[in-house]
């Protein structure tokens, strides 16, 4: 296989956009499925999870391996599709698949335009350089609007879409695609639009036609000199179809533009065009950047990697599953060629593993490989402690490849075996989840002796709570979700304070002794702590400084005034004492601790509590209701927008005061409205909130 002819694709969308359904079809088309699944039926491949199925959402990403012939050269290509979830709670499985991909299809709802969600996902793919085309979708929708999606694109995402297909029709009379480029209409007949007919374009759509080609020449001058040239000179009747796809290829993958196609996936039209489109469009793993790493003996030193399958080995291990016969790791391979048997090394667990076993995916289905190379993702079994961001290589020339980054959790709950014979089963299901999702967290409150478990928001935790009753079948007492605050400390100018631990009983001692400044980080820093060395003569033995950091650090986590984990401030280690002979590490872990205490005393504390960023869409009848209830829940509006006869409204919420929303808005518009939400930032609770949550002070939260 000529890894010039990969694509490495996401699809990924607002919740209910089409994402499956658009994956289903691509798979029918290319003939890996002989009968499209159906999300209602439960039939579909890539949400293969019973809870997939029960709930009729994407819940974890799926990779799938298919190919589509060029439909110039008719060469076949690869195409690595990743279908992602849609629900914000899932997403950490769009930000790992995105950091690995190439490129993405971002699909739209052709009624809704952009909606809160498709935001997300789009600055995702911009903070990992993703390249990518737009689908709208759901073209034969009531209300649905190529132009008004197009133009969310712009008023929403801040982008340059560039339309290279209209509709041909919309909502009911939706029959097919104009295509811009070759200037013909295109309809999808047969059996489930199986056969691709192309017809001239309809007289009365032919001008609209004439003008959004024009459009569309325009844009890709603004990318290429020589189309720049003629339509300067008023000669774009010269510009070429293959002219034209080498500037939107060119345009694409310098992100100056973004390729517009259209149709309707549940309808069976427009899905091969889109196909065709990605094969024009987007990246093979070759066309990309090399990739950056950095040097694990030293860190100053970097890398740049080609796509070359004879270059250093480099992979990322970017998502993990828990299966019977041994964990499943997803594999993106850099730079090198992996073989079935070898060894790789894991850089940041300083260890060698061994692939006992290659796949290439196919959802829940597989088929052996006998080896991959760069530019290439495959499944591996035999990774037993490789986790999801580690970076495996030769042990003889060690390196890491840009981490993943994934939000803080945002809500809790605690949950504890019924019997004894549970505690154990729980403790495994438990570490399992949390190796395969980096967002969901567990701890154990030392004050309860509770395990807490945390995630990104409520239908996250009850997926988890019912994968440890149903599939790891461990009866559990599961308590209600709670915020997961935080706190900073209430500094107003640098504080200064001292920790001394000092004891003496006749025989060996410990002897500890730190000051420290305290200064607080601005508002966009909230969620750090910072720790400065400053001192000077050796007033504190340079060994002991990582011991004070590791205080400070432990004893903010361990919580404040409220018991919530502390955040937001600077520690700098500015003086100090020690002992030739007494001095031990535990001692100045402990003064920092004292001196952390003696801090929060004097200065007190800040309730910060998460923040969610609300869209809500309702019927202009029900705007009044709608906004006095999210006045009542502390949300401030942000802005509205008007679309037809539905109202967009934008809020930023408390995630306490959101709990339990949907039945709410559903009551207060006959079931007409819907919103979304998603975590936004921290902020401070007024007065009157902070004395409530003191007062409380629940098990979740408090003091390790």
């Amino acid at each position: 296989m000529d890894f010039k002819y990969l694509r490495n694709i996401g699809i990924c969308a607002h919740i209910d956009a089409g994402k499956t359904t658009t994956t289903e079809r691509v798979l029918f088309y290319t003939g890996m499925v002989h009968k499209p699944g159906d999300i209602d039926d439960g039939t579909t491949v890539t949400d293969y999870l019973k809870e997939e199925r029960e709930r009729g959402i994407t819940i974890v990403s799926a990779a799938v391996t298919t190919f589509w012939d060029h439909p110039i050269s008719k060469i076949k290509h690869m195409i690595n599709l990743i279908d992602t979830p849609g629900h914000v709670d899932f997403t950490a499985e769009v930000e790992r698949s995105l950091r690995v991909l190439d490129g993405a299809v971002v699909v739209f709802d052709g009624k809704e335009g952009v909606e809160a969600q498709s935001e997300t996902v789009w600055r995702q793919a911009n903070k990992y350089r993703v390249p990518r085309i737009a689908f709208i979708n759901k073209m034969d929708k009531i209300g649905a609007s190529f132009k008004k999606s197009v133009d969310s694109m712009v008023r929403r995402l801040g982008t340059n879409p560039v339309p290279i297909q209209l509709p041909l029709g919309e909502e009911v009379e939706h029959k097919g695609v104009i295509d811009l480029i070759e200037m013909r209409a295109v309809t999808f007949e047969g059996e489930s639009g199986k056969d691709v007919v192309y017809h001239p374009i309809p007289e009365k759509l032919l001008e609209d036609a004439k003008i959004a080609r024009i459009s569309m020449i325009e844009k890709c001058a603004d990318v290429d000199d020589a189309i720049a040239e003629l339509v300067i000179e008023d000669k774009t009747d010269q510009v070429t179809n293959e002219m034209i796809r080498l500037a939107l290829r060119k345009g694409t993958l310098s992100f100056k533009l973004v390729p517009v196609v259209c149709g309707s996936a549940y309808r069976y039209k427009g899905i091969q065009e889109m196909l065709n489109a990605v094969l024009y469009y987007l990246p093979s793993p070759f066309d990309l950047p090399p990739s950056e790493a950095t040097d694990m003996k030293d860190q100053e030193k970097k890398y740049t990697l080609p796509c070359d399958p004879a270059g250093p080995l480099a992979i990322m291990a970017f998502k993990t599953v828990t299966e019977q016969h041994g964990d499943l790791t997803y594999l993106r391979i850099y730079s090198g060629t992996l073989k079935q048997g070898d060894s790789v090394y894991n850089a940041r667990l300083k260890k060698r593993e061994r692939i006992t076993r290659l796949w290439r995916m196919f959802a829940i289905d597989r088929e052996p490989m006998a080896e991959a190379v760069a530019g290439d993702i495959v499944a591996a079994v035999g990774l037993a402690q490789s986790a999801t961001g580690d970076t495996l290589c030769n042990e003889e020339r060690p390196l890491i490849l840009g981490a993943i980054s994934f939000p803080q959790t945002v809500i809790s709950m605690s949950i504890e075996p019924k019997t004894n014979a549970d505690r154990e089963k729980l403790s495994y299901a438990l570490q399992k989840m949390m190796k395969d999702d980096p967002t969901f967290k567990v701890r154990l409150d030392p004050e309860t002796q509770q395990t807490v478990i945390s995630g990104m928001g409520e239908l996250h935790l009850d997926i988890i709570r019912s994968r440890i009753l149903n599939e790891f079948r461990v009866e559990a007492v599961v308590g209600q979700p709670r915020v997961a605050y935080r706190e900073i400390p209430s500094l107003r100018k640098p504080t200064e304070t001292e920790g001394l631990h000092k004891k003496q009983t006749g025989g060996a001692g410990s002897y500890g002794h730190c000051k420290i400044r305290w200064e607080p980080l601005p508002e966009d820093q909230w969620d750090k702590v910072e720790f400065e060395d400053e001192t000077v003569g050796g007033s504190i033995p340079r060994q002991f400084i990582k011991n004070i950091e590791e205080g400070v650090r432990n004893t903010a986590a361990s919580g404040g005034n409220a018991n919530y984990p502390v955040f937001g401030f600077k520690a700098s280690v500015y003086d100090g004492s020690y002992h030739d002979v007494d001095s031990k590490d535990f001692a100045y872990i402990d003064a920092a601790r004292i001196a952390f205490r003696t801090l929060l005393e004097e200065v007190g504390t800040d309730i910060l509590e998460p923040m969610m960023k609300v869209e809500v869409r309702v019927p202009e009848e029900f705007v009044g209701p709608i906004v006095g209830d999210l006045n009542s829940r502390r949300a401030r509006i942000e802005g509205m927008e008007q679309d037809a006869d539905i109202r967009i409204i934008q809020a930023v919420a408390p995630l306490s005061e959101m709990f339990g929303y949907v039945q709410a808005i559903r009551g207060l518009s006959q079931g007409r409205a819907n919103y979304s939400m998603e975590p936004y930032r921290y902020e401070r609770t007024p007065n009157h909130v902070k004395e409530k949550i003191m007062a409380e002070r629940g098990p979740i939260g408090r003091r390790m």
